[in-house]
């Protein structure tokens, strides 16, 4: 009989909490639960902050901003999908601290302006071109 139950990327377990409450108050079973409490847009992502009201201790661990060795508590995307679930590694995401999560979400939007101005007159361009 198992003790200890550990649930993996639980933002993505549809009943957490009624799990999460059962096995450890109905069936005295400790449950470790790892898994994002919110999404690059710093957003609740998933079930994982409606449990936190359940166990007797909470640890958040953090990690390194990859471009400052301060502590990260956001994840940057590198790419331009928008929807919430987009599965990637190092190739999507870069962990980042706060001030870099903000200067990289200006540099992104800026970057984006930038690129839409470039499309924008390469089309006028080429609707030109044949007279040339």
């Amino acid at each position: 009989m198992l003790d200890v139950i550990g649930i993996k990327e639980a933002q993505f377990v549809k009943y957490l909490y009624d799990f999460c409450r059962k096995s450890a108050d109905h069936d005295g079973k400790s449950v470790i639960v790892v898994g994002l409490d919110g999404d690059y847009l710093r957003r609740s992502f998933g079930p994982v902050l409606d449990i936190i009201l359940l166990p007797d201790s909470v640890i958040k661990l953090i990690a390194r901003c990859e471009l400052f060795s301060q502590r990260a508590f956001f994840t940057l995307r590198k790419t331009k999908e928008t929807q919430a679930e987009l599965i990637g590694g190092a190739d999507v995401y870069m962990l980042v601290c706060w001030q870099h999560y903000v200067k990289g979400l200006v540099i992104i939007e800026a970057a984006r302006i930038v690129l839409e101005s470039w499309k924008i007159c390469s089309e006028l361009y080429l609707e030109a071109a044949p007279l040339i």
